[in-house]
């Protein structure tokens, strides 16, 4: 019975920290990492129908593995940004052992304050609350053409044009327009997250 009577302070001193950390996760760019499995990273990399003289930056792109296998299968140039040094020491290495560090880049940087405006392609996986305060950044600085691929999580009230179901995980891709940057350009994401 004491158990029981202790049990909500238990769970609000041990529970409620972790989960006002994960409410913090994209003010700072902070996402927890979790490597993409290789047959995933060739599937987003395929949805983006990435091609030789595209121009690949993955957001939050711990060892690099996407923007290596786009220079490394694909032909593609490619950038990768993470704000873990660490991450960007092993994503660096990796090109190297690739033979393809003459073909990617990775940057210590926070993602939103990234200039993405390069890419023909960005890929994502993020958290639902980062992939909407990104989304404006985004559709200002991206070409029409140009196009996003998230795993897992999509952007909201702008509608993938396609997704894809790679084993169980659900890939989205979008096609910047000037209709969706009209749109959402400058639309507040919903709950006025960002503020």
């Amino acid at each position: 019975m004491r158990i029981l009577r202790w049990a909500p302070a238990l769970f609000i001193s041990l529970v409620a920290p972790l989960l006002l950390h994960a409410q913090t996760y994209g003010e700072s760019g902070d996402v927890p990492y979790v490597p993409t499995p290789q047959h995933v990273v060739d599937a987003m990399l395929k949805l983006g129908n990435v091609q030789p003289g595209d121009v690949v930056f993955d957001l939050g792109c711990g060892d690099g593995r996407i923007v290596v296998t786009a220079a490394e299968k694909f032909s593609a140039t490619g950038t990768g940004i993470d704000l873990n040094p660490k991450r960007i020491a092993e994503a660096t290495e990796n090109a190297r052992k690739a033979g393809v560090a003459d073909k990617v880049k990775f940057m210590e940087q926070n993602l939103f304050e990234s200039d993405v405006s390069q890419a023909t392609l960005v890929t994502l996986y993020l958290l639902p609350e980062v992939n909407l305060k990104l989304r404006p950044r985004l559709l200002q600085q991206l070409k029409p053409g140009s196009r996003i691929v998230s795993h897992s999580f999509d952007m909201g009230e702008w509608k993938p044009d396609k997704h894809f179901d790679a084993d169980g995980r659900i890939l989205y891709l979008w096609t910047v327009t000037e209709k969706a940057k009209a749109e959402f350009a400058n639309k507040p994401e919903p709950g006025g997250a960002g503020h």
